[in-house]
């Protein structure tokens, strides 16, 4: 199939183009011009006409265009295990253990297979950047099972190589088959840093270093794995204070709240995002903001699995950077980020009342913030310098027709999903459909997996 991609390109006519910059710019009549990957203009289409010439242009009439969001948390391998019975009305511990078992029989190709399913569902839904959290390699499964998914959709892509190491048997949660032992985590973690991060601008794969949570690895695999990824200058990330057996177990077993054992271990900076984080207490809040650490709020994974409401609001107010998260497809069941937007927003308000939370602060979040959170100057923003990612939303539909706010109503009432998707340039979704893989063959080869998994 063609890769839909435009050496230089522009969108025209946008009904409202959203730059998500420092000052919130809206433009009506919107249009940018990219080449090479990167934006170089952006203002009212009739201001950058001079600048068309020669150059192919998208009309956006009866649309909206913001930057591609970004997606801060996944387990895309659990594409495979929705609705699983068992785990359906358990919280997290419950579910875990329900789980487990079936994510022991993967191998490399339900790997490869879950990933894609999720990359393409997430890029039908508007994104153009997503971070995966893969923390278990039974049968031979490696993280660049997780890569060679993600060249088949084209958004960008930042795999993390996490690990459980603490099993049944030293008093963690996952059975003991499904965890490996420190030093050889710790040399993979360099294997595919070295082979697969890119550090350069407008990377398509960077890799971060992601042991899976305090109660399923050691204190020291914690320290260690900060300090490599600091020594290769490579993000961290892990889940933190998700619910209240996650704190229960922290002041259990290390005697402090969880924002406190992060810390204590260096797990606090620019360079690092935790998960969740629905638990933090106000001190934990003044501490991510003073350090700059990131959090990846996932709402709906939260309601899903009873964890309870992030503090959003005081996080925001602190100064925490925050970004949107989908979690794994076990938990959230669905990998539309425009939903998560919607459900940050509808949460805070059940929280902290009507005005707790605008629709323009939900879709920062899920655009510019996420991208910040990740390390992306490059990405999140549509500015000259920046890169050419961004979606094109139809908002003259059913969903979302008698809007008196485009960009509102996008988290709203929003649209089943954005017409065209493109990333560095390239046409990843146009017309609603995938560019670079088949819809049916995604599918076929998701179907295939799950039988036998279930067989």
């Amino acid at each position: 199939m063609s890769n839909g991609g435009l050496h230089s390109g522009a969108i025209i006519h946008a009904d409202v183009l959203a730059t998500m910059d420092d000052a919130g710019t809206e433009i009506a009549d919107g249009a940018l011009i990219w080449r090479d990957g990167a934006i170089v203009a952006c203002g009212p289409t009739a201001e950058l006409a001079p600048q068309l010439a020669g150059i192919e242009a998208i009309d956006a009439r009866g649309c909206v265009v913001t930057p591609g969001l970004v997606n801060t948390h996944h387990h895309l391998y659990q594409s495979l295990t929705r609705a699983v019975p068992g785990c359906q009305d358990a919280s997290l511990f419950g579910w875990l253990k329900t789980l487990y078992p079936i994510w022991a029989r993967y191998t490399p190709d339900d790997v490869f297979a879950a990933t894609r399913l999720g990359l393409a569902e997430l890029a039908l839904s508007g994104c153009t950047l997503s971070s995966d959290h893969l923390y278990l390699f039974p049968n031979g499964v490696r993280l660049e099972d997780t890569i060679a998914a993600a060249q088949t959709i084209g958004i960008r892509f930042h795999p993390t190589r996490g690990a459980m190491s603490v099993g049944e048997s030293l008093g963690g949660l996952p059975p003991d088959s499904l965890v490996e032992a420190e030093p050889a985590i710790l040399d993979d973690m360099i294997r595919v840093i070295d082979a697969f991060h890119d550090a350069g601008e407008g990377a398509m794969v960077r890799v971060g270093v992601a042991p899976c949570s305090p109660f399923s690895v050691s204190r020291e695999l914690m320290r260690d794995a900060a300090i490599l990824a600091r020594d290769k200058d490579v993000m961290m990330h892990t889940h933190l204070a998700e619910d209240a057996d996650d704190v229960r177990y922290s002041l259990e077993k290390f005697g402090c709240r969880p924002g406190d054992y992060a810390e204590s271990l260096g797990w606090t900076g620019p360079d690092v995002w935790h998960a969740h984080c629905v638990q933090l207490d106000p001190s934990e809040i003044a501490l991510f903001a003073r350090t700059r650490t990131g959090v990846a709020h996932c709402p709906c994974s939260n309601c899903r699995l009873g964890s309870g409401i992030a503090p959003v609001r005081a996080m925001l107010d602190a100064g925490v950077p925050l970004g949107l998260g989908v979690d794994g497809s076990a938990s959230s069941d669905s990998g539309h980020l425009l939903a998560e937007a919607r459900q940050a927003m509808l949460l805070q308000r059940v929280a902290g009342g009507a005005g707790a939370l605008s629709a323009r602060e939900a879709l920062r979040m899920a655009t510019r913030g996420g991208a910040e959170i990740l390390g992306r100057s490059d990405c999140g923003q549509l500015q000259p310098g920046k890169r050419a990612d961004l979606a094109i939303w139809p908002v003259a539909q059913i969903a979302s027709t008698g809007n008196w706010d485009a960009l509102a109503a996008l988290v709203f009432a929003p649209p089943a999903g954005p017409r065209d998707v493109f990333v560095e340039g390239r046409g990843v979704v146009r017309g609603g459909e995938l560019v670079l893989s088949a819809q049916t063959e995604v599918v076929a080869g998701a179907q295939a997996a799950l039988a036998r998994l279930m067989a």
